[in-house]
Order: C-alpha cells, then sequence, then structure tokens
C-alpha cells in the first residue's frame, strides 16, 4: 500500500463537511476514510470521531461486520458524558434495526433487547444533558414506538424444573 497523504489541519473543517455529506448520500465507507484522515491530523477531533462512529453504524443494516470493539474505542474516546450515553444509545438502536432487517432467527428477542438497551441509554443522556437539548428523549420516543410497532416482546423467562433427587 503506497503511503497515506497528510491531511492540513487548516482542512479539517471543509473535510469534515464532506464526511458529513457523504454519509448523507449513502456512502458511509468515503466517510469513515475523511474522518480517518482527519484524526491523523487531529486525533481528538470529537466531530470526526463521532462522525466516523454514524458512518460505522450506517453499515450495520447493509450486512457489513463492524465490529462492536471499533465501536467502543470510538465511544470512549467521546470526551462529554452527555454525548458518549447519547451516541452508545444509537449504536444499540441502530444494531437493532439490523436486527430487524435481517429476520434472522430470534431477531425480534435480540432486536428488544437492543432497543431497551438503546432507551437506557437515551435515559442517562437525558438526566444529563444540557438545557435545550431534547435528541435524548426523542430517540427514546423513536425506540418505544418500533417496540409497539413491531411487537416487540422481551424473551419468555425459561420455567425452572426441578428434578427429584434420589
Amino acid at each position: 500500500m503506497s503511503e497515506l497523504k497528510a491531511l492540513s489541519k487548516e482542512a479539517i473543517p471543509a473535510a469534515l463537511e464532506k464526511a458529513v455529506r457523504y454519509r448523507l448520500l449513502n456512502e458511509p465507507a468515503e466517510a469513515e476514510s475523511i474522518c480517518l484522515d482527519v484524526l491523523r491530523a487531529d486525533p481528538e477531533n470529537q466531530e470526526a470521531i463521532i462522525t466516523l462512529l454514524l458512518a460505522l453504524t450506517d453499515r450495520f443494516e447493509k450486512g457489513y461486520g463492524v465490529s462492536d470493539t471499533q465501536a467502543k474505542e470510538l465511544l470512549s474516546r467521546i470526551k462529554s458524558e452527555y454525548e458518549r450515553a447519547y451516541y452508545t444509545g444509537i449504536v444499540a438502536e441502530r444494531r437493532a434495526k439490523a436486527k430487524l432487517a435481517q429476520n434472522t432467527p430470534d431477531f425480534r428477542f435480540q432486536a428488544y433487547d437492543l432497543l431497551r438497551e438503546a432507551m437506557s441509554w437515551f435515559e442517562k443522556a437525558e438526566a444529563i444533558r444540557p438545557l435545550g437539548h431534547d435528541d435524548a428523549l426523542l430517540r427514546w420516543n423513536t425506540c418505544a414506538r418500533m417496540i409497539a410497532q413491531n411487537k416487540l416482546v422481551p424473551r419468555a423467562e425459561e420455567e425452572r424444573i426441578e428434578f427429584p433427587l434420589e
């Protein structure tokens, strides 16, 4: 592989705009590449970390292998406690949507569990949100509606069977 060219710090704002645009054009690989270039130039750039995380989660429903390790590593780099909780909820919500689209065995239970996990993270974010930031509340409502519309329920607890001792 050829050596990658370095992005100048002055080019970061325009590059991030391009990354967002590529995400909106449903081209997450291009957005991911741009974010990686930005992070080489500015390793702590929060906008690049979040955009990269969203680009990775855009791939969930497309069946691409996106590891939980990669998402967790990016989440750990988000400095704001509110944003870390909010985007952890986004990751769980997007995994749930991918499960619903895959239609694999147990997908309904897995989707339910992931949506409930997302809702829990959105509740944490809501509790510490900045004034006027109700995004976590809106996402919580979306998850609740998805559960209702898809008639999702938790997996039934298995009954305990007690075997007689001889």
